[in-house]
């Protein structure tokens, strides 16, 4: 009987692209070795600028333990799919995890060996053992049980009509008089209701659902434009409902519209071309973003509010219904008016998102040095820096205010008077 292959040089990119998760939870970056006949060594680096360091923990990053076992799984799912006719109908889930140790944290600027080696495999079953390194030192270890899953195939209405190059994942659904054009790949479990477009290089990640006439992918609206190759790229678990359009990006703007995941579009909204949205926002009934714009995780924009181009809305802000917003929104701020001026604290949704109540105070009281004291905005935001208060939120409203290009909206309305409650 012959012998399995050696090791051989190998596509890294396209084992990666194996991995059934998206941005930004892809944990594993390259792959180094990779012998059929059970073992896969891979890289992941850890970066200051994860999104898990914000929380995990402020001012003392640490890579949680749970996310060490993650990118092991990860890289021994590269291993499992290797020759897997179609990698994209499959999932590895992790059904068991047993003598775990963590022996040093993983910090940022660590650069992280995964080692895996294949102990037993039957049918769909299959453990490995898994250990982390960084540099000489170890890591973490741990044996896993992982399991090969089937999905769905696709259901596709035969009214509708979709190129023969669109990538459709497992279990996706087209409704009828849909069309899905020849660049566009859509995750598993995503539902396109009836008569939705999606068209151009658009990446649609899993379990999203789109409603009737939604218009993704399509050019932008932009007179520069001129056919060049741009992107769209939407997350997982978006809802988009009627009449919703989001546009790819253009040259003059990286090429890129980006959208995060846990969204919801109302009817009528409108995402124009090279914007960034973040995770867990929500544009009610024909909220408008401009081009160009950045809108962090948590905001909610209000009923047919504007906003103007290349401007910025910070996190767990509140734009009120009718608002136009010329300059960038203030993290934790409830906007509202045209033109847009801060009506306070966000209190709500902090309080309703875990806010413990000494963060909201301390959001509070950086509010009032802005609004309320005789100080202009650098002298503001100077005795804010020379505070030096322990609250992230604190801190990131600074870095907001210094990195602007547009200005920041700092005007409190003239009736609105902020006190400890507001």
């Amino acid at each position: 009987m012959a012998e399995p292959p050696p090791p051989t040089a190998i596509d890294v990119a396209g084992l990666v692209r194996q991995i059934p998760t998206h941005y930004p939870f892809v944990l594993v970056d390259r792959v180094l070795e990779h012998d059929p006949r059970g073992r896969l060594v891979a890289i992941k680096n850890v970066t200051g600028s994860e999104e898990f360091f914000e929380g995990h923990f402020p001012g003392a990053p640490v890579m949680p333990g749970v996310l060490l076992m993650e990118s092991l799984a990860q890289a021994a799912g590269i291993w499992l799919l290797q020759d897997a006719a179609d990698p994209r109908r499959l999932e590895v889930h992790v059904v068991g995890i047993d003598q775990a140790k963590f022996r040093r944290p993983a910090l940022p600027g660590d650069q992280l060996r995964l080692e895996i080696t294949v102990l037993k495999r039957r049918g769909p079953l299959c453990r490995v053992r898994g250990e982390v390194r960084s540099g000489e030192n170890r890591v973490a270890e741990a044996n896993l049980l992982l399991r090969v899953a089937a999905l769905e195939p696709p259901g596709v209405d035969p009214t509708a009509r979709v190129a023969r190059e669109a990538v459709l994942g497992a279990g996706v659904e087209i409704g009828p008089y849909s069309v899905v054009g020849p660049q566009v790949r859509i995750g598993a479990r995503t539902v396109l209701a009836s008569h939705v477009v999606v068209d151009g290089d658009t990446e649609v990640g899993r379990d999203n659902r789109l409603y009737p006439f939604c218009s993704v992918g399509l050019a932008p609206q932009d007179k520069k434009y001129q056919g060049e190759h741009t992107r769209l790229v939407i997350g997982d678990r978006n809802v988009v409902r009627e009449c919703v359009t989001i546009q790819p990006g253009t040259a003059g703007g990286g090429g890129l519209t980006r959208i995060g995941s846990d969204n919801l579009f109302m009817a009528y909204a409108h995402v124009a071309h090279d914007c960034l949205v973040g995770d867990h926002t929500i544009f009610a009934n024909g909220a408008t973003l401009a081009g160009h714009v950045e809108v962090a995780d948590w905001v909610t924009i209000g009923a047919y509010s504007g906003v103007h181009q290349f401007c910025r809305v910070g996190t767990h802000a509140f734009v009120g219904g009718y608002t136009v917003a010329t300059k960038d929104v203030l993290p934790y701020s409830k906007t509202v008016g045209n033109r847009a001026c801060i009506y306070g604290v966000n209190t709500i949704g902090l309080t309703r998102r875990g806010f413990p109540a000494e963060t909201i105070a301390a959001i509070r009281r950086a509010f009032r040095v802005l609004l309320q004291s005789r100080l202009n905005t650098s002298e503001a935001v100077a005795r804010l820096e020379a505070e030096g208060s322990p609250h992230a939120e604190v801190r990131r409203i600074v870095e907001f205010i210094r990195s602007a290009r547009r200005g920041v909206i700092l005007k409190r309305h003239s009736r609105h008077r902020m006190t400890e409650d507001s």
